[in-house]
């Protein structure tokens, strides 16, 4: 187990470089530059902001700069003067894992809860009445969503605020939209391996012992119809904490997905390439304690 994590651990190291490798050859072959859009610069100044930011050097020395400067946290915004890439991430990522979180919770109680109640009770009004809202919800994506909710919840009935992120009552729509099509697709897998689980010689062992059926469900079956929702969680947590780009954008969440769009506009490279690198390790951290969850769900596993 401890030489698998430290060779995932090690993995990392050239895949974020790999992956920010190719983020700056795609921002050095998008038309336009960061400091394109400012009109009013004198040539001197043109010249000192490309020197500060070695824009004048060749690439592979802006790349270098830029990989060194996220690994000691001194690498410069530079679209906004006096602040880090570190800074910056530091500020805005705990708004982004406050919503990421509080949309999982949302997702795992309402996706497993019906998925278990569709399981048991197989072909009855509830289990195609929580299906065809779990396909509802995969199908409709949440740039219709969350101006709906707002439309409704916030303008009509007056319920809650329609954006900002002020407080409990200004968390409720982002995380329910983000949560929503997550907790349908973990809804279908959680019914999906009761349905398998449920068939099992131990469970049918377990029965036969007199157990009681919450019993039965709550220390036998649930355990091993999770292992679909834990393979599927670890990507799916990374994809819904790093995914609130635009539920950020609609509901006005200063997150750090925000913050990267409108550096992806102002063609801020180096924010752009520490989010990106931010987002990577994220990602492939979720992947290894998916596979390390994985084994203790199922021992059949072995880790390679």
């Amino acid at each position: 187990m401890l030489a698998f994590v430290s060779r995932r651990l090690l993995s990392v190291i050239p895949l974020v470089l790999l992956l920010a490798l190719i983020t700056f050859a795609l921002l050095q072959l998008a038309p336009g530059g960061p400091f394109d859009a400012e009109r009013n610069f004198p040539p001197e100044i043109q010249r000192q902001l490309e020197a500060r930011f070695q824009l004048d050097q060749p690439w592979w020395v802006q790349f270098g700069g830029y990989v060194s400067g996220l690994l000691d946290g001194t690498l410069p915004s530079m679209k906004r003067p006096g602040l880090t890439v570190g800074e910056l991430i530091a500020t805005s990522f705990p708004v982004s894992l406050l919503l990421g979180s509080l949309a999982m919770a949302f997702a795992l109680v309402l996706g497993i809860g019906s998925g278990l109640v569709s399981a048991l009770r197989q072909n009855s009004p509830w289990d195609w009445l929580s299906m065809g809202v779990a396909l509802i919800g995969i199908s409709v994506p949440s740039f219709v969503l969350g101006p709906l909710l707002i439309l409704v919840f916030a303008l009509w009935l007056g319920w809650v605020p329609p954006a900002r992120w002020d407080g409990p009552s200004t968390w409720i729509l982002p995380s329910i939209t983000l949560g929503l099509a997550y907790a349908a697709y973990i809804a279908r897998l959680t019914r999906a391996g009761m349905l398998e689980v449920v068939r099992a010689d131990y469970v049918r062992t377990a029965r036969a012992k007199g157990l009681s059926e919450s019993v039965v469900v709550a220390r036998h079956a649930l355990r091993g119809a999770m292992a679909p929702v834990v393979t599927f969680l670890g990507p799916a947590t990374a994809r819904i904490i790093t995914g609130t780009v635009v539920i950020e954008q609609i509901f006005q969440v200063p997150g750090l997905g925000y913050y990267f769009v409108q550096s992806a506009l102002d063609r801020d490279y180096s924010m752009v390439l520490g989010v990106v690198c931010f987002y990577s390790v994220i990602l492939m951290v979720a992947n290894l304690l998916v596979d390390v969850a994985y084994t203790w769900l199922d021992p059949r596993v072995e880790l390679a």
